[in-house]
């Protein structure tokens, strides 16, 4: 019973930290319509800067998330205005070839800057510890995990449901020429939506660091965990990404509880199944 009870709070961690990342890749994927291989950089972006202000900097582990969420913010916004706006109307493979090629310019120089150990995030007290619920004791940082995958969750969804930002998002991808004749200010809101992917990114690596350990090689190695979630949840879709991130998080959780010497496998062959009986995906948008 205590197996199952572990497996079920750290998948569903496990999960919500996937979800966190990928969210912004789905909808870079899937209502830009642009593929963006660079996304991990911005989760390693996030929790590098993170592990150096409460570490190097002796900053508050509160102070510091929220500017590293806008450093990882900003950079995505400098490199959509400056270069990736001209890959929109590209071709896919032109797209890959090029961020990919960011992301080991990222990799290079994070290298170069801070070595190649693996970065730790100083976490205050309360959270370093673990809360006592009455009939369980669990993790703090684990409970901070869930809660906080679930906060993103509902804001996400409520701002491309139900907020003007939303509509003109969903308009500027689905007839960009209408949109803009009707006065929607296409590029900010391309440059603003790019930027706010980037900073869930890097917020996702803030919180996964314990789970997804944040070193140089972060951005590739994580990349294809990010981009099955998205395939399995459906691109563009926020309710579909956070039920593949969930899923596929607690299958590989259990696997490694009960046959840790398979690995990843059955993440893999869940992927697997669930795109051949969904090819499009859990909540296709």
């Amino acid at each position: 019973m205590n197996t199952l009870f572990n497996i079920a709070i750290d998948g569903l961690a496990y999960g919500m930290v996937l979800f966190v990342v990928s969210v912004g890749l789905s909808v870079t994927l899937g209502l830009m319509r642009f593929v963006n291989l660079s996304h991990g950089a911005f989760a390693m972006v996030g929790g590098y800067c993170a592990a150096y202000l409460t570490r190097e900097a002796q900053w508050s582990f509160w102070l510091a998330v929220p500017v590293a969420l806008l450093a990882t913010g900003l950079l995505g916004a400098a490199l959509e205005s400056l270069v990736l706006k001209h890959l929109y109307r590209r071709k896919e493979l032109e797209q890959v070839l090029f961020t990919i090629g960011l992301s080991f310019v990222l990799i290079a120089a994070t290298n170069a800057i801070a070595g190649p150990q693996v970065q730790l995030i100083k976490l205050p007290d309360f959270l370093a510890g673990s809360v006592d619920l009455g009939i369980r004791t669990l993790p703090a940082q684990r409970l901070l995990v869930i809660g906080a995958g679930l906060v993103v969750a509902v804001i996400c969804t409520w701002t491309i449901s139900y907020t003007r930002f939303g509509v003109w998002l969903r308009a500027a991808v689905d007839h960009s020429s209408t949109a803009s004749t009707l006065g929607i200010p296409i590029r900010l809101v391309q440059c603003a939506s790019f930027a706010v992917g980037a900073a869930l990114a890097g917020f996702g690596g803030i919180l996964g660091a314990e789970l997804m350990p944040l070193e140089p090689y972060y951005a590739i190695k994580y990349l294809v965990l990010v981009l099955v979630v998205v395939a399995v949840g459906g691109m563009g879709s926020i309710p579909g990404t956070l039920a593949a991130a969930v899923l596929l998080g607690l299958i590989e959780t259990a696997s490694k509880y009960l046959a840790s010497e398979w690995g990843s496998l059955f993440f893999f062959l869940a992927m697997a199944c669930l795109l051949a009986w969904r090819p499009q995906g859990l909540f296709k948008r």
